[in-house]
């Protein structure tokens, strides 16, 4: 930000499409900034670019660590993402279903999921949305971004089924 108010610069943001559904996005940490350029790119297709990036350009350009190191938003020692959350590639294909889709409980089963942990998985999404609200723009790749595309109430308690 000192950087931004000095030379004018645009701050990006680090948040991804599955971490801002469920919350993991902090405010004021890595969605502080002026565009979200990942904002609406799911975690496993941000590995898929990165892969890609580094494929098209012949060489690495992204560390190959990025792609063994367990994901963690690093807020307490040997924290993982999984700790609470299930693995990304089980977890995005329940996001694209509830958010782009727009399906319902039962329907979200089939994507892999057992009950407690759509239902989890729900919950994280209809209670971030106050934070989302205050993320910065962003690309918009899916059928459905959060914005314009899918508004949710903040209101305290409010549950959608």
């Amino acid at each position: 930000m000192a950087f931004s108010n000095k030379f004018g610069w645009l701050v990006l943001t680090t948040g991804n499409k599955s971490e801002m559904s469920v919350g993991y996005a902090t405010l004021y940490g890595d969605m502080a900034g002026g565009f979200a350029v990942i904002k609406d790119v799911p975690k496993t297709m941000v590995y898929e670019l990165c892969r890609w990036k580094n494929s098209s350009a012949g060489r690495t350009v992204i560390p190959h660590r990025m792609f063994s190191k367990e994901p963690s938003a690093e807020l307490r020692p040997e924290q993982k993402d999984t700790d609470t959350l299930p693995p990304y590639p089980l977890l995005d294909p329940v996001l694209r279903a509830y958010i782009e889709e727009d399906k319902g409980f039962e329907d979200l089963l089939s994507s892999g999921c057992d009950v407690k942990c759509t239902q989890k998985i729900i919950g994280m999404i209809d209670r971030s949305e106050y934070k989302r609200r205050q993320a910065p723009p962003g690309i918009k790749i899916t059928q459905r971004a959060f914005g314009r595309d899918r508004r949710f109430p903040i209101t305290n308690k409010y549950r959608g089924f």
